[in-house]
């Protein structure tokens, strides 16, 4: 195993390395400035001693002492992707207030090789002095919660959670509330673990359809990607009245103009997110992966993978909105495109972030096990969002991404004396 590091530590007081009991209020406060900048804090690369796979880590900002952010796994994951991803977590955790900065793993590996397991225990063994004390890592695409969190187990970890978790005032019973709120069982057979962020995106959506005032019934959905995110989503959506007439996975895309029979696609897919054809309706019409992008629909949800929307494809969008479902899913460039266009993007740093914004509720205690208290909390928060960011750009033009930047930035001031925010954080 061979490791390279590079860390800023030392940069800045926000970058010192603190000890998490005696945590000061600079930590719980770091400007945009810092946020938005592209200069991570520390960046990683492993090298597999069995395989070769090469695997990363990056932590963009601490806040308290930590920095959260998913593993993902993926062939072709390269450092910078994963850079970019964990500046998108600095500034999800920024938006929704969190007191935690971002960070992100990536492992260049395909997940569907058999040795997929073994490569991403390694990495998370090699990973372990930050995965100990500072980084709570997740599921992200290609590594579902249940396997990360075996891997931890098997490493003596627990659950992926284990570096907020360690620091909890009674560290077994905020295990005991992490994983009852994970497995707790909600409407279609589905874990609340495995559908609230797919919840979140569809509560942006439902957020656009308000927005813009639109009838829930008359609104079409395109959505790229039918796994954990993806899924959920089209599930609420679907449980919301509206008509998801595409859906793709890495095999193509499926398009009816009626609408998708949903639930039934959805008891259709295997482990990897993707659709048995052999069971699909045949009135369901069979395109390519790409014809997504092209759906004429109402709203697009890119939910499978990152630079979905680039200049090459960008003119062949057809929606109305875009709802960033996947982290990073619209180039800048492409993004001004669209712009130029009049279809306004809802960044995934605000559209996708309700699975992480949710996982700190429940690690700080502030929602209960009852599935009900976090749909609740999520929707407020999201809808309340959704219609500031598409509010500024109906009415004065201000792209989403720019009005959820002005909320990082309000989020994370410096701290002014007295400020009760400014306090060490607890775990209950």
């Amino acid at each position: 195993m061979t490791t390279t590091t590079e860390s800023g530590f030392g940069r800045t007081p926000e970058h010192r390395e603190y000890d998490h009991r005696e945590n000061t209020a600079p930590q719980r406060r770091v400007d945009v400035a810092t946020v938005r900048s592209g200069e991570p804090l520390l960046r990683m690369t492993w090298s597999d001693p069995v395989t070769g796979a090469q695997g990363y880590l990056v932590v963009h900002t601490l806040v308290s002492d930590l920095a959260t952010g998913g593993t993902r796994m993926r062939a072709g994951c390269t450092m910078s992707e994963v850079e970019d991803l964990a500046g998108g977590m600095a500034a999800k955790t920024a938006v929704f207030d969190l007191p935690v900065g971002g960070a992100k793993g990536g492992i260049d590996f395909d997940p569907k090789d058999p040795r997929a397991v073994g490569v991403l225990e390694r990495f998370c063994q090699a990973m372990r002095p930050w995965l100990d004390a500072h980084w709570v890592t997740a599921e992200d695409l290609g590594v579902p919660q249940h396997l990360i969190d075996d891997v931890f187990a098997r490493l003596g970890l627990q659950q992926s959670y284990h570096a907020a978790i360690s620091r909890a005032e009674d560290p077994q019973r905020t295990l005991r509330r992490v994983r009852a709120a994970l497995n707790a069982p909600v409407a279609g057979g589905f874990l609340l673990g495995d559908v609230i962020g797919g919840y979140g995106v569809a509560q942006a959506c439902i957020g656009t359809v308000n927005a813009s005032g639109w009838a829930p019934a008359d609104t079409t959905v395109a959505i790229q990607g039918i796994g954990t995110m993806g899924g959920g989503a089209a599930w609420y959506l679907h449980e919301a009245g509206m008509r998801v007439v595409a859906v793709a996975d890495a095999v193509g895309t499926l398009y009816c103009p009626d609408g998708l029979d949903v639930p039934a696609l959805l008891d259709l897919r295997n482990g990897y997110g993707e659709i048995d054809r052999s069971r699909v309706p045949s009135h369901v019409q069979r395109l390519p992966r790409a014809a997504v992008i092209a759906t004429a629909a109402d709203i697009l949800v890119p939910a499978a993978i990152s630079y979905a929307i680039t200049t090459d494809n960008v003119d062949h969008v057809a929606a109305k909105v875009v709802i960033e479902a996947a982290n990073a899913a619209t180039t800048p460039q492409a993004e001004a495109v669209l712009t130029g266009r009049g279809i306004p993007v809802v960044p995934d740093f605000v559209a996708n972030a309700g699975a992480v914004a949710w996982a700190w509720w429940v690690l700080l205690g502030q929602v209960g096990t009852d599935p009900e208290d976090s749909f609740l909390r999520l929707r407020t928060e999201m809808l309340a969002k959704v219609a500031l960011l598409l509010g500024q750009w109906m009415l004065d033009g201000v792209t989403p991404r720019h009005t959820a930047w002005d909320l990082v930035a309000a989020n994370r001031r410096a701290p002014a004396p007295g400020d009760p925010l400014a306090v060490p954080l607890t775990i209950p």
